[in-house]
């Protein structure tokens, strides 16, 4: 079976679907209110050393 067959076979399958479902969930879990907190830390951790001195 050709590399272009194997990615056919599994594009015409329910995991192209499955697959598409999950990258939407991984995607809105960032918007949940019950995230923020940990959003915020992310948002400023690059300024965590800085230097203003």
């Amino acid at each position: 079976m050709s590399f272009y067959e194997t990615l056919r076979h599994f594009a015409d399958s329910y995991w192209l679907v499955f697959i598409f479902g999950v990258y939407l969930l991984l995607c809105a879990w960032h918007f949940l209110p019950r995230s923020r907190e940990g959003v915020e830390k992310a948002k400023h951790s690059i300024f965590k050393e800085d230097d203003h001195g």
